[in-house]
C-alpha cells in the first residue's frame, strides 16, 4: 500500500472513458500475457489511471478471469474522488480500488495495464515511468502501455517484461470495418512513438509499408475488410517484416513486431 499520507507517484489525466473502449486490449491481454497468468501462484492485475468512472476496470476484471478465473484486479487512481466513486463497484478481494499511481501502492501484480496514461505526460516522462512500473512486477509479468481513441477503433500499445524497461513488442489494432487506411493508426501511437513518425524513423518506416501492404491488398476487399488486412500483413511479412502473431490475431485487426519497429528486424536477421 502506499504509505499513509504519501503522494502517490504521478499527475491527475483527464479520466475520459467508455464501455467497451478497451475490449480489443483486454482480450490481447488475455492471449499475450495468458501464460503468465496461468503461472502465476496468485495472479493480480493493476489497471492503472482507470479514470473518472470504473468501467474499464470492471471490464478487465470480467475478461481475464475467462482466462483465470481467480485473477484479482485493482484499479489504481491518483485523485481520491475517483477512488471513492469507484467503491461502490468493488467486489473484494477479486475487484478492488485503491489510490496509487506508478509506485503501484506496494502491490507486485502479474500484468500492469497503463493505458491513455502516458499520453498525457512530456515524452521526457515515458522512459523513466516505465523503470519505475517494470520493476514494480512479479517475475514473469508484463505492463502493456499505450493509446487507443475514445471508441476504442484503434488502438496502439507496447509491451515490457517484468524488469526491463525497453520494450520487446508493439502492437497496432483497430475495428476493420472502419478502417480508412492503416496510417491512422499513427494517431494512436504510444508517448514514446508520436513524435518519431517521420519520414527516416522506423515506426515511420512501418506505418508506410503496412500502408502500402494495405493497397496492395485493395483486391481482396470485395472479401471484406478482414480478409483485406489479413492479405496486407501476409504481404507485408513477405516484404520481410517480422511479426510476433499469426492469422488468428490479425483476423481480429490486430498486428504484433518486435519492438524497435526497425525494417532492419527481418526474419532470419
Amino acid at each position: 500500500m502506499t504509505r499513509q499520507g504519501a503522494r502517490p507517484d504521478g499527475v491527475v489525466t483527464r479520466g475520459t472513458t467508455n464501455p467497451n473502449r478497451l475490449r480489443r486490449i483486454d482480450n490481447w491481454i488475455g492471449w499475450w500475457c495468458g501464460a503468465a497468468l496461468a503461472a502465476a501462484a496468485e495472479p493480480l492485475v493493476v489497471d492503472l489511471g482507470y479514470g473518472a468512472t470504473p468501467v474499464t476496470a470492471i471490464e478487465l476484471r470480467e475478461r481475464l478471469a475467462r482466462v483465470r478465473p481467480d485473477v484479482r484486479v485493482v484499479g489504481l487512481e491518483i485523485d481520491p474522488d475517483r477512488v471513492r466513486t469507484a467503491q461502490p463497484a468493488a467486489d473484494p478481494p477479486w475487484l478492488e480500488f485503491r489510490r496509487g499511481g506508478f509506485e503501484l501502492a506496494g502491490l507486485r501484480p502479474t500484468v500492469v495495464r497503463a493505458l491513455n496514461v502516458l499520453r498525457q505526460y512530456d515524452e521526457s516522462a515515458v522512459a523513466p515511468a516505465w523503470t519505475r512500473l517494470t520493476a514494480g512486477l512479479q517475475p514473469g509479468g508484463w505492463l502493456v502501455e499505450g493509446t487507443c481513441d475514445e471508441l476504442g477503433r484503434l488502438g496502439c500499445w507496447a509491451t515490457l517484461r517484468a524488469g526491463d524497461p525497453a520494450p520487446v513488442a508493439l502492437t497496432l489494432a483497430a475495428k476493420l470495418s472502419t478502417l480508412d487506411t492503416p496510417m491512422t493508426i499513427a494517431e494512436r501511437l504510444p508517448k514514446a512513438l508520436i513524435h518519431r513518425n517521420v519520414p527516416g524513423e522506423p515506426i515511420h518506416e512501418l506505418l508506410a509499408a503496412l500502408d502500402e501492404a494495405w493497397q496492395h491488398a485493395a483486391g481482396v476487399a470485395v472479401f471484406g475488410p478482414r480478409q483485406r488486412w489479413i492479405a496486407a500483413v501476409s504481404y507485408l511479412r513477405q516484404r520481410g517484416w517480422r511479426t510476433l502473431d499469426g492469422p488468428r490475431r490479425w483476423r481480429l485487426g490486430e498486428l504484433t513486431v518486435p519492438w524497435p519497429p526497425d525494417p532492419h528486424h527481418r526474419r532470419g536477421a
